[in-house]
């Protein structure tokens, strides 16, 4: 790992790598010590909006393992994570993953880059690393215990990554990812959904208008999938525009009153969590294979307030109990929960190719802009992402 460490640094320092040339390009000095840091939004604590903090000096991002590749960013955008990230929200948990031998002290996660979406350039690669290569086009979501996307270089797996399709443009790609493969990770992983299964399968979507919502909309009926999506009456167009073929405005009456109009569901998926879980459970076919999957769970808060191994056997016991009262039932009870994968993007991406799954953009904000984006994000009743521009698309 070290040699392959010291390569990293050597590339970066010594030839006139692709990442100095990218130094060239926004108008700074391109000597190893300059090229050896860029610019990038950072959290040195968790807090509110005012932590936030642009620093032109982040150390660049190196290649430790022989799979890995470092991107340019073209385009990266807002997800509540990000935001509950800032916070400190998971912090306990996320740590773990970042040092899981408790090797590093308390605060050694800062300066913290935030942002999971990436859409942009392959600049250095592993020395395993075969199916990319520097220049490609590409998107990817970076797992939340990895330094993250507004900044001007991220390092990421091979298997977190995919090639860009070919008809979005960097800042249409980089409002997909980690939105897509949250849905994918609730219906496809945790609900067994496939373009094969879906046919025919009445799925419902509470939460429909966020990113994850209008995400799941479009994968379900990409595979076939008859979907109805639980919004409020602004966001009405949006659903149909997207393909619902069925939608509810819990603005009007109320939601299980309108409920109970419709057929028994196949697939719940609760992107709002609370009192919308036991509401929606009793609308699915009992006996029938039938899942609900929430991506709103206790696992992140557990372990902030109890620590990981209390925390972890709290969360353990309100999930099995919860599987077992369901099953009785003859309801499936899931969760859902983000994961990485380049794999599933290139099926994304064959999707976004075929015109079967469009970006859902609200707005373009450049890099100085961040911390608005995520006031943005915080009033709540977004209908569509947010992207930042990372570089000008005219230069």
């Amino acid at each position: 790992m070290n040699i392959v460490c010291r390569r990293s640094v050597f590339h970066l320092c010594r030839r006139p790598s692709l990442i100095a040339d990218a130094g060239k390009e926004r108008g700074i000095h391109s000597s190893c010590r300059r090229s050896m840091v860029m610019p990038a939004w950072v959290i040195d604590k968790y807090g509110s909006n005012d932590v936030l903090r642009f620093n032109e000096n982040v150390l660049l991002p190196i290649i430790h393992y022989p799979n890995e590749v470092i991107i340019k960013v073209h385009a990266a955008s807002v997800n509540p994570i990000d935001v509950n990230m800032r916070s400190g929200y998971g912090s306990k948990s996320l740590n773990m993953s970042r040092d899981p031998l408790h090797i590093k002290t308390s605060g050694s996660e800062f300066p913290l880059v935030l942002g999971r979406d990436v859409s942009g350039t392959v600049m250095e690669c592993g020395l395993n690393v075969k199916y990319f290569k520097p220049g490609d086009q590409v998107w990817a979501a970076i797992p939340p215990w990895k330094q993250g996307t507004f900044a001007e270089f991220v390092v990421a797996s091979v298997n977190e990554v995919s090639l860009k399709p070919k008809s979005l443009s960097y800042t249409e790609a980089a409002s997909l990812p980690y939105v897509m493969l949250t849905a994918w990770a609730a219906l496809v992983n945790s609900c067994g959904l496939s373009k094969e299964k879906c046919p025919g399968k009445r799925v419902l979507i509470i939460g429909a208008s966020g990113g994850v919502g209008t995400a799941a909309i479009q994968l379900m009926k990409a595979w076939g999938a008859h979907v109805t999506a639980v919004c409020s009456g602004n966001a009405v167009t949006l659903m149909k525009d997207l393909g619902a073929d069925d939608i509810i405005d819990y603005t009007v009456a109320r939601l299980k009153d309108q409920l109970k109009t419709r057929d028994l569901f196949d697939v719940i998926l609760d992107n709002i969590g609370g009192t919308s879980e036991e509401l929606a459970l009793q609308f699915l076919k009992p006996w029938s294979g039938a899942t609900f999957v929430t991506l709103v769970t206790p696992f992140l808060y557990n372990n902030d307030q109890l620590g990981i191994a209390d925390g972890m056997m709290r969360t353990g016991v309100t999930l099995a109990s919860k599987v077992i009262k369901h099953y009785y039932k003859g309801i499936h009870y899931r969760w859902g929960f983000f994961a990485p994968s380049g794999p599933s993007l290139d099926e994304v991406g064959e999707l976004v190719d075929a015109g079967k799954i469009r970006p859902v953009i609200e707005d373009v904000l450049p890099m100085s802009d961040v911390p608005k984006a995520f006031q943005k994000l915080e009033a709540g009743h977004a209908r569509g992402k947010t992207v930042i521009q990372v570089v000008d698309p005219k230069k």
